[in-house]
């Protein structure tokens, strides 16, 4: 019986890999199904076979304590890692995800658009503003990030004198969801998990005496309901919840004027036929996705590519891989805005599908449609910066210039469900 040729090996951390995910990913494609990756971890490139995976019921989101030891270091990011949705299967999992839905219904989803694109129209307006004084503004820091930012506080419950602050800890709990955390990141990922749950802790105390009209009171009135949903999930989800309702829409944000500016042909299709932004914000989660990678825990063996993958270990599903898998899309590494059906699986997939997918679309879908009838040409205004990830395809800075393009008008910044202005922006150019 002749032995199995070993697989071509795969490490997120490699710095070819962060600067160039995408020649990489080929490489993998095209040398077969599998890969190997670090120990006990076990590599999928093609979409056929992330797509599966990440329907599988088989495969588990709970991961043994030492796992999370093994992944962050001691400290109390693996408690906090151990208690959130997004590691839980069900029913636990179940029971989580029905209760929070609440907050990010279709219907809640509609009802904000209005005020999405009011606040885009305001982070845009002083944007220009800043252009018009240094030569330049820059898409992370002036929108990509106060956007979503102050839309999942909006929700949350966290009050505006408390944004700022909050912030660089959200930033720092980004780290604690690597696959591996290097040594130099471990102590800030903890620390930005005690000051986050501190922090919470204080704004539920403060929604049990007096309820808004927020999730955490939401989640309040649920565990009145529900006395298995204990104080602490409670709490560790609610701070799951602010770092997942930005980092993500973040990356959208930045991809889709990083990308635009890049293929101005796209910019100039999408202002001719405004009716292309739903499908335009689709081609941008599957051109660079937000998350590069997510993985599974192997509880019992699993059968796939005409191997068997023994129980305890990790299958590594590179969700940017297989938006780029020529099997299933043609000419998957060119930008096409038109592009339909767009099967991505940027937002994972099964039942642990993005909670938060609706809202990402609702906020990019702002962006887009403010760059399709902005009355200015954006071009590069200097170097654009990532920022290194091995699981976020992320942003440093984008400095990006405004030009006064032909006569071009704004139209005013949206509405909501029933029609009603938000905004009265007017027209200007």
């Amino acid at each position: 019986m002749s032995l199995q040729p070993l697989p071509m090996k795969f490490d997120s951390r490699d710095l070819a890999v962060v600067a160039d995910p995408y020649r990489v990913y080929t490489e993998l494609r095209e040398a077969g199904r599998i890969a190997r990756g670090p120990a006990g971890q076990w590599v999928f490139s093609h979409h056929r076979d992330v797509s599966s995976l990440l329907k599988d019921r088989n495969l588990s989101h709970e991961y043994p304590a030492e796992y999370h030891e093994f992944s962050t270091g001691p400290g109390p990011a693996n408690d906090f890692l151990q208690r959130i949705i997004l590691d839980q299967d069900a029913p636990t999992h179940t029971f989580l995800r029905q209760i929070m839905q609440r907050s990010f219904s279709p219907a809640l989803m509609r009802r904000l658009q209005g005020y999405v694109e009011g606040q885009v129209q305001d982070l845009m307006t002083r944007a220009m503003g800043l252009a018009e004084d240094i030569g330049h503004f820059d898409v992370v820091s002036d929108l990509a990030f106060p956007l979503p930012v102050t839309v999942v506080c909006e929700l949350i419950g966290i009050p505006d004198v408390d944004r700022d602050a909050v912030r660089p800890y959200a930033v720092e709990l980004s780290k604690a969801f690597a696959l591996y955390v290097p040594q130099e990141e471990r102590a800030g990922a903890h620390q930005a998990v005690t000051w986050l749950r501190n922090y919470v802790t204080d704004l539920v105390d403060s929604r049990a005496k007096q309820p808004a009209d927020d999730l955490i009171s939401n989640l309040l009135q649920a565990q009145c309901e529900h006395p298995k949903l204990d104080r602490q999930s409670l709490i560790d989800n609610v701070v799951f919840l602010f770092f997942a309702g930005f980092e993500t829409t973040t990356n959208l944000i930045s991809t889709i004027w990083s990308a635009l500016l890049q293929h101005p042909d796209q910019l100039a299709l999408l202002r001719s036929s405004p009716d292309l932004v739903p499908r335009a914000v689709e081609e941008f989660l599957r051109y660079d996705a937000p998350i590069q990678a997510t993985a599974r825990y192997v509880k019992e063996p699993i059968k796939i590519a005409g191997r068997t993958i023994r129980a305890g270990r990790v299958v590594v599903l590179l969700l940017g891989a297989a938006n780029h898998d020529p099997a299933r899309f043609t000419n998957p590494d060119r930008l096409d805005i038109t592009r339909s059906p767009n099967p991505h699986v940027s937002f994972g997939g099964g039942v642990h599908r993005c909670l938060g997918a609706a809202l990402a679309q609702v906020e990019g879908k702002a962006v887009v449609r403010w760059l399709a009838q902005s009355a200015y040409e954006p071009e590069f205004a200097g170097e654009v910066m990532r920022r290194p990830s091995v699981t976020f395809r992320a942003y440093q800075s984008i400095p990006v210039r405004l030009c006064k393009g032909a006569g071009r008008s704004i139209v005013s910044a949206g509405t909501n469900e029933d029609g009603k202005a938000c905004r009265d922006l007017g027209q200007f150019m």
